[in-house]
């Protein structure tokens, strides 16, 4: 009894666990479905909410792009219509002129049909009129044009033989075969002290440990003679020498007395230089004055001021093309005073002329004008007699001569000048100098010809009245003269003449 009962209780205890587990996961499953379940009606709520707002938002869209094409649609619209009445207002415009063409047409035919009336009317009139002078005069129209060819004839001869008598005149008051008798005579007897010397801008060293005392520490030395003297020394590779660079030779002769004298003396440095500076300064301008009353002295010219003494010394160290440009002024001072023997005019003035003509050159001035230009304003301030103050202004033609005495320094500056053996300039040199002038005013259009002048101080230029105007003259002349000052150097101003003219010739045979 007791065993059965130990077997029943188990496996009743085991089935009734069975069962309770049986009905627990039936629990689980009922409640796993009903979760499920109510999982499936949110996902269905959910997903109609998010057809609803899909749907509201599409709509809403083609709600904007119906506008927006609507807005678009009202302005093309828009812009069609103006562009419609764009139209229709150029075709106003276009029949009004048309209508306006058509009126001046209509007008020009009935103008042209009363000038031809007109000018028969005119015709027969003119035939009438003729007609009646014929019969008045009695003579026709061939006889009356041969009597005013024969009228036109005499005068013509008449004019014609009163030239040839004028130039005979004028020739022979001129007196080429004296003239040229008068310069030979001249030339031969000129005799006077000359030189073709340049001034010196090279200093020799006694060795080349010299440059470096030259320098000093850290360049102190040659930056105070520099900034003392206002010129550049330049200290290169070259054996026992200094160059000395400046513009105004009196600095630069200045320079290279001062280096020379420090050199010989040994001390150099920043005191000792500015001290010898100015001593060698004083010096130069001693003798740029002492200069200029010697050269005065000479010529037995007197009352000059002492700026223009100053200003003829001061030429003693410019040189021209190589020759010095107070031995020049004096050359030509002594030809012209023998000119004016010859010929018979004041010897005195022309020779004060002459002396003068250059003394432009030597005076200190900022201006932009021409050394004549120059020379011509300190002679009026100086009160010299305007016949001098129109040769100094006249000797390279940059104004008209208005007496003899300016026509003979002229002469005597071309002499001096063009002598063999006072420049040194060469003969090559010169002609090409010359054909760059030349090549530079035929590479404009409208140039035929171009001539350097007076040394290729003047350029005249020959154009084509045809291809070019008056206006266009005086704009192509400016052209030229720029092309000359970016491509040539020079020294002095070169003047640029242009002719245009018209020659007719005919001849009667």
């Amino acid at each position: 009894m007791s065993v059965m009962l130990w077997i029943v209780l188990p496996l009743a205890g085991l089935t009734l666990g069975w069962i309770i587990r049986w009905l627990y996961a039936r629990f689980q499953l009922t409640a796993s479905e009903q979760y499920a379940e109510r999982i499936r009606q949110d996902a269905i709520k959910e997903t109609e909410a998010k057809k609803k707002e899909i749907l509201l938002e599409a709509k809403e869209q083609v709600i904007r792009e119906r506008n927006q094409q609507e807005r678009e649609t009202r302005e093309r619209r828009a812009e069609l219509q103006r562009y419609e009445r764009r139209v229709v207002q150029k075709e106003e415009v276009i029949d009004k002129k048309i209508a306006q063409i058509e009126r001046t047409e209509q007008a020009y035919v009935e103008k042209e049909k009363a000038i031809q009336q007109r000018e028969s009317a005119l015709t027969k009139e003119e035939q009438r009129y003729r007609a009646e002078l014929e019969r008045i005069s009695g003579l026709t129209s061939d006889e009356a044009k041969a009597l005013i060819i024969r009228n036109l004839e005499n005068e013509a001869k008449h004019d014609a033989q009163s030239l040839i008598n004028k130039i005979e005149q004028e020739a022979n008051l001129a007196g080429e075969k004296k003239a040229r008798d008068i310069l030979v005579a001249t030339i031969q007897r000129l005799a006077a002290e000359v030189t073709g010397d340049v001034t010196v801008a090279t200093v020799n060293l006694p060795n080349d440990e010299m440059k470096g005392r030259i320098i000093g520490r850290e360049g102190r030395n040659i930056r105070t003679l520099e900034t003392l003297t206002g010129v550049d020394i330049i200290i290169d590779d070259t054996p026992e020498a200094v160059v000395i660079s400046c513009f105004d030779p009196v600095r630069r002769e200045i320079a290279k007395v001062s280096l020379e004298r420090l050199i010989l003396d040994g001390r150099i440095h920043p005191a000792r230089i500015e001290e010898i500076v100015i001593r060698v300064s004083k010096d130069i301008s001693q003798k740029i004055f002492e200069e200029g009353e010697k050269v005065l002295f000479d010529m037995g010219i007197h009352n000059i001021k002492q700026d223009a003494v100053r200003a003829l010394g001061r030429l003693y160290f410019r040189t021209s093309y190589g020759q010095n440009v107070l031995h020049h002024s004096k050359e030509v001072a002594v030809i012209a005073g023998m000119l004016a023997a010859e010929v018979g005019c004041n010897r005195d003035l022309a020779k004060r002329a002459a002396l003068l003509h250059d003394i432009g050159k030597g005076v200190e001035s900022d201006s932009d004008l021409n050394h004549a230009e120059i020379g011509m304003d300190m002679a009026r301030k100086m009160g010299e007699d305007p016949r001098i103050i129109n040769a100094i202004g006249s000797h390279h033609n940059d104004i008209e001569p208005t007496c003899v005495e300016a026509v003979l320094v002229q002469i005597a500056d071309a002499i001096s000048a063009a002598r063999p053996g006072a420049r040194k300039e060469t003969l090559d040199n010169y002609i090409k100098r010359l054909e760059n002038l030349e090549n530079i005013a035929v590479g404009f259009t409208g140039v035929d010809k171009s001539f350097a002048i007076q040394a290729g101080r003047e350029l005249r230029i020959m154009v084509n009245n045809e291809a070019v105007t008056d206006d266009q003259t005086r704009e192509l002349a400016k052209e030229i003269a720029k092309k000359i000052e970016s491509d040539l150097r020079y020294p002095g101003r070169i003047k640029v003449t242009m002719i245009r003219e018209t020659r007719i010739t005919e001849y009667a045979r």
